[in-house]
């Protein structure tokens, strides 16, 4: 047969009685969480007894003041530990990523800047040289080219290039 659908009854009682149960762990719990805690400061925190006369009190501060200093130590030292293992964690973590292959490439913005501003960006204040590019190309006197074509004569010229002779010389020299 089908199992059998249990009765709304029941099943609240049942309800309640884990309820309970769960309330009564929960109780347990917390009291054993209390007494550790008391056990724990029983035994790292001595009860406080203020001395009376100003010697003593100033023996229990410095004694405090040792105390703190060594806490604080093992505090930073325990930092830089935890902040080391973080940096290999993370370096680890890439190098996973890496052999796996997939890799997500960051999407890159578009970025307007001169080539004078990014050459003081990759190479700080220290480079100052201009990416002016005209400065750097050589000059064309076009004066000169124009002074020799005027002190050279025009009757030679025509004279050079009269006939078969002249013509040769012509695609000769264009060319």
């Amino acid at each position: 047969m089908a199992e059998r659908k249990m009765s709304s009854s029941r099943r609240n009682h049942l309800k309640s009685l884990l309820l309970q149960v769960g309330q009564a762990l929960l109780e347990q719990e917390a009291q054993e969480a209390e007494e550790e805690k008391r056990r724990y400061m029983e035994e790292n925190c001595p009860a406080l007894s203020v001395p009376t006369s100003m010697q003593e009190l100033q023996e229990l501060c410095r004694k405090l003041h040792k105390e703190i200093d060594l806490v604080d130590e093992e505090r930073y030292d325990t930092d830089i530990k935890v902040s080391k293992s973080s940096k290999e964690i993370e370096e680890l973590r890439t190098k996973v990523q890496d052999l796996k292959g997939k890799f997500k490439k960051p999407a890159l913005k578009k970025v307007r800047m001169s080539a004078d501003a990014m050459l003081a960006a990759l190479l700080g204040s220290k480079h100052k040289v201009s990416m002016d590019l005209r400065a750097n190309l050589k000059q064309v006197k076009k004066e000169l080219r124009e002074e020799e074509k005027q002190t050279a004569d025009w009757r030679k010229n025509i004279e050079d290039k009269a006939g078969m002779d002249g013509r040769k010389k012509m695609f000769e020299t264009d060319a």
